[in-house]
């Protein structure tokens, strides 16, 4: 493809901090932005210069000249929009999680496999400078081989919008699930889960969710691993961690217990040290790198908040921009591709219907045949 992607973001809270990366991208043009809010739209319009603004998502996708479009709407409209998106004859990069059951993440994979069309789960943690120094650990074959992975992901979210009051820990897991399975290049093959404690009344006559915490355990499909992962989102005492674990014969990498800490390397079992993380900002193209250690915004407080909490998501955004654009060019899968990015959001999908069920096994449908 010689000329640039036209892309469109819809949803300019966190979406906002993608606005200036596609801008440098050299492969797109940060063409169309959409919020239903006018003054916001107008705002952030005027702000980066986009000149192209939709209140409605449905007359964004009836406009021929948009190309992709990266979605960064509240949860419950990720796989409606992606599935318009992706019918519409749009790419999508949407961020996490995919979807909310097991009915949505059919029909995306479904309308990706007859749109022709890319789609990409925006997760940040595949794309930190903390899993790409694993993932360097593994290329090299310092880990020796994988045998353990574990995730967690505590934070507590009271304060947030209101659509998150009561959610179930497990229905926003794909940021612990998704590098223990993206390290092994895996599918999770099924899934058991118990919850723990118990949130306030008022959280809890939302969704119907009772748990403070869920931890579940996951099979790896066709190969001798599995996994562990932690959730919690109200009600506990614990400062923010989104971390990742993960063992191998030869080496094993363990995330910080706190922020501003550095992760533990266990090498051959006896010698133990801390590392710094190196940047990976040089994997980028040139106009963009800079993103891997700032934010959009030179004022703190216009920061996304879940920018501010996840310690700038490991500097993924630029990787995770240039990812989706190259898998395009270059007509390849993306990292997540559809199938990953579906199966990585049902691990917590039915794992919080396995705390429901006393840790009842659910198997993990998946779709590569649909």
């Amino acid at each position: 493809m010689s000329r640039k992607l036209n892309i469109a973001i819809v949803g300019l809270g966190f979406g906002a901090e993608f606005i200036p990366i596609y801008q440098r991208h050299p492969h797109a043009n940060m063409y169309a932005i959409c919020q239903r809010s006018q003054d916001k739209l107008d705002a952030i319009g005027k702000a980066f210069g986009v000149a192209t603004r939709y209140q409605s998502f449905e007359d964004l996708l009836r406009d021929p000249n948009v190309d992709c479009v990266h979605i960064n709407s509240p949860i419950h409209l990720h796989a409606s929009q992606s599935i318009a998106a992706l019918r519409a004859g749009k790419h999508v990069a949407c961020t996490v999680p995919a979807c909310t059951s097991l009915e949505e993440a059919r029909e995306i994979v479904k309308a990706c496999q007859e749109s022709g069309k890319k789609y990409m789960m925006m997760e940040t943690v595949v794309w930190s400078r903390e899993y790409l120094y694993v993932r360097e650990l593994r290329d090299t074959g310092k880990l020796g081989r994988i045998q353990f992975v574990r995730g967690s992901h505590l934070q507590n979210m009271a304060g947030w919008p209101g659509y998150w009051e009561g959610l179930p820990p497990m229905h926003y897991a794909t940021h612990c699930v998704s590098p223990c399975l993206g390290i092994v290049n895996g599918e999770a093959e099924f899934v058991s889960c118990l919850g723990s404690g118990r949130i306030s009344e008022a959280r809890i006559a939302k969704y119907g969710s009772p748990f403070a915490f869920e931890t579940a355990h996951f099979k790896v499909r066709n190969q001798d691993l599995a996994g562990e992962v932690t959730r919690y989102l109200f009600d506990a005492a614990r400062q923010y961690r989104e971390s990742f674990d993960c063992y191998g014969s030869e080496t094993s990498f363990e995330w910080q217990l706190t922020e501003h800490d550095d992760p533990v390397l266990h090498v051959g079992g006896e010698k133990v040290e801390k590392v710094k993380i190196p940047d990976y900002a040089h994997l980028l193209p040139a106009g963009i790198q800079d993103f891997t250690t700032k934010g959009v915004y030179d004022l703190s407080e216009n920061v996304h908040l879940s920018f501010l909490q996840g310690s700038g998501h490991g500097g993924s955004h630029p990787h995770l921009v240039h990812e989706f654009v190259s898998s395009i060019i270059e007509d390849r899968p993306s990292f997540p591709d559809v199938h990953q990015s579906v199966n990585w959001t049902m691990v917590g999908i039915l794992a919080h219907e396995s705390a429901l069920r006393a840790g009842e096994k659910i198997q993990i449908p998946s779709f590569r045949g649909l």
